[in-house]
Formats: C-alpha cells, sequence, structure tokens
C-alpha cells in the first residue's frame, strides 16, 4: 500500500477542488459572453438621411432613427 502524509493529501485534494471550480466558473462564462453577441445582420439599420448605423430589433419593415428621427425602410 502507498503511505501518503496527511498533509500531502489534504494539499492535492485541495488544489483538484480549486482548478475544478475555476474550470467550470470559465466554462459557464465563455457560454454566457457568447450569448450577448449574437446580433443578426437583420437588426442592424442604416440611416439614408444622416447614415447613422443603430440596432433596432423591434421593427422588421420600417425603423426610425434615433439621431435624426427619419423613417428608413429596409431593402
Amino acid at each position: 500500500m502507498i503511505e501518503i502524509e496527511f498533509s500531502l493529501a489534504v494539499t492535492i485534494y485541495l488544489i483538484v477542488s480549486v482548478f475544478s471550480v475555476i474550470g467550470l466558473w470559465i466554462a459557464s462564462e465563455r457560454k454566457n459572453v457568447q450569448g450577448l453577441f449574437s446580433l443578426e445582420d437583420a437588426f442592424f439599420w442604416q440611416c439614408s438621411i444622416c447614415t447613422y448605423v443603430y440596432v433596432d430589433s423591434r421593427h422588421n419593415a420600417i425603423s426610425k432613427c434615433p439621431r435624426c428621427e427619419s423613417f428608413n425602410k429596409k431593402e
């Protein structure tokens, strides 16, 4: 049987536990970050008057520019 000191066993247990928690945390954060930046091209609008680019996910055909307040049609 392999003999191991108690302090070495506790140290190995703590190191494995800490790295497991850190690995799970990084994996969950990576999944959350990828979901935040998934805008489709259909949500981007460019104003035909002031050429301002903005995001509007509520409208499909006509949108109102937040800068100059003109209406824009999706082409």
